[in-house]
């Protein structure tokens, strides 16, 4: 006997296995039937095969990349400036994983109909496990249809933004195989109204700018380049803003300090200052809102996105607890009470996903299809609205499964809640989002009849939705009056698109969403469905 046994306390017991799985993508039965009902089923070796790195490293390499924090070094042990961020080797092989299999490029290396679901699916896989690495992914995706109108940039820049090489080093771009994007919008006197922006851009002999200001949030600061708003002589204005000059010679861009932020803690946020830096124009002078939208209208995409990773990555955590641990003599999973919350949390976390992938595929059609372009510019912004506005709530729930376990840093959990405020606030909060819904519905005609058909394609599956496409179409014909209820009513489109993705999509989970979510159904907490909802049909599509 050792003499230590006197002095043993307790056994382990009752405690859940560590989770693990397999893979991501294969184990999501409803988001493998979204990439073939959106038309990406071409892609599903390459989605299988992320679904399973992200399964057997994403999900470890995660913990470290948000353990130890970016670290800004402004100068080197001799003094010269060098406005570097260090990172942990963890994040660096997440980005390597993430650029090798297109969480960047997917849609652009191979620009076939369906390349946009299949690289939102990818980016929903990567942000399963790790969520600050979607950010300069993000970027990156979303910076290349702005630089391949760009006459005057490098080609270098297009090539490189595309292709499946990360190089971490600070190095300028003729000596590097791949390149990713950030970039700068907000200053600290307009905040969204970037109109107001004071970063003043010059004109230099060769064609070239110079820019002098400040960005109180620039998003990645280690990337290669920056997309940015300035004030040129005809207005505000867009410029692409590398680290290195052309010449060879570090950019006049200085990295002031690191945000320190809620959560979000594997990604460097910075303050930065321009001091006279070089720059390029990118589309006219005085058009650099309407440059800068088609990327913003890619990263408000990715928000809906990664809200939606974020709730079924939730849900998968509370599921696996609930089986693996015992209170009252049964499982978690068996009682009662805890099957209602799983069974809300899992409609909830369906009904993201399936928006999310419905408005990818309008965005992969928009440029084939009028009517898809109307549908994503409008339903981009209800998305992003609703779907990011239910992630801190719904990812709390999930922590009360596992009780004061999902509120310990260990919990991948606690990371989870850190995050899930973020999507919202970031691309446009909730108003400026409510805004852009009623900007479109005002000045875009068949942005209204877009979302009436995508309505009507439900049309007789359920009699709460067909009650509610209809007060909605009433609602809609006087937008100019809408603005006080703006939130009101982006909030009811988007429950309803929910609802009618799903009763097309043939989900068992359809039926359910509908009694709970419409016809005055729905409660203010998870877990409040009625008695009789059909908990063996839910069951079949937890993690």
């Amino acid at each position: 006997m050792s003499a230590l046994d006197p002095f043993q306390t307790h056994a382990v017991e009752n405690q859940p296995e560590p989770f693990a799985t397999d893979n991501l993508y294969r184990r999501d039965p409803a988001l493998c039937e979204a990439v073939a009902r959106e038309g990406a089923a071409w892609a599903e070796p390459a989605l299988a095969a992320y679904g399973a790195a992200m399964a057997s490293e994403g999900l470890d390499l995660g913990v470290d990349a948000n353990r130890f924090r970016p670290q800004l070094r402004t100068h080197d042990r001799y003094g010269h400036r060098v406005d570097e961020i260090e990172y942990h080797p963890s994040y660096h092989r997440l980005m390597t994983l993430g650029v090798e299999h297109g969480v960047h490029a997917f849609a652009w290396r191979d620009p076939q109909p369906g390349a946009h679901v299949a690289r939102a699916v990818l980016s929903y896989l990567h942000h399963q496990a790790e969520q600050g690495t979607s950010c300069p992914l993000t970027m990156s995706y979303a910076a290349y249809p702005v630089l391949a109108k760009a006459d005057a940039i490098d080609p270098q820049w297009l090539s490189k933004a595309s292709a499946a090489h990360y190089d971490s080093r600070n190095r300028p771009i003729t000596v590097k195989p791949g390149v990713t994007f950030g970039m700068g919008m907000t200053e600290k006197q307009g905040g969204s109204d970037v109109r107001s922006n004071s970063t003043r851009a010059s004109v230099a002999g060769d064609g070239s700018y110079t820019l002098i200001g400040h960005k109180w949030f620039m998003s990645a600061p280690m990337s290669d380049a920056f997309l940015v708003l300035a004030q040129a002589a005809g207005g505000l204005t867009c410029f692409l803003l590398p680290r290195w000059r052309p010449d060879g010679g570090a950019n006049a861009l200085r990295i002031m300090r690191l945000k320190d932020k809620l959560g979000n803690w594997s990604n460097a946020s910075s303050e930065v200052e321009f001091c006279n830096a070089y720059a390029q124009r990118i589309g006219d002078e005085g058009r650099g809102v309407a440059t800068i939208l088609e990327m913003v209208a890619l990263t408000r995409l990715e928000c809906l996105i990664g809200s939606a990773a974020e709730m079924r990555m939730a849900l998968t955590q509370a599921a696996h607890h609930a089986r693996h641990r015992q209170a009252f003599g049964k499982r978690l999973i068996d009682q009662p009470l805890m099957r209602n919350v799983l069974a809300d949390l899992a409609l909830e976390s369906e009904g993201a996903m399936v928006l999310a992938m419905r408005v990818a595929r309008a965005v992969d059609a928009g440029g084939r299809e009028p009517r898809e372009a109307a549908f994503a510019r409008l339903a981009t912004a209800v998305g992003k609205y609703w779907v990011c506005k239910r992630a801190p709530a719904f990812v709390n729930e999930a922590q009360e499964c596992l009780g004061g376990a999902g509120y310990v840093e260990e919990a991948m959990l606690a990371r989870l809640y850190r995050e899930a405020p973020l999507n919202s606030i970031w691309e446009g909060c909730g108003n400026i989002q409510c805004l852009d819904v009623l900007r479109a519905l005002r000045r875009e005609p068949d942005a209204r009849t877009a979302l009436l058909d995508e309505l009507a394609g439900a049309a007789g599956e359920d009699d709460a939705l067909d009650a509610e496409a209809a007060a909605l179409a009433a609602l809609l014909t006087r937008p100019d009056a809408l603005e006080p209820i703006a939130r009101a009513l982006v909030e009811r489109i988007a429950i309803a698109l929910q609802a009618a993705t799903l009763l097309r999509a043939g989900s068992p989970l359809a039926a359910a969403f509908c009694r709970s979510r419409l016809g005055g159904g729905r409660r203010q907490a998870f877990g409040t469905l009625d008695r009789d909802f059909d908990w063996e049909a839910i069951a079949a599509r937890l993690p």
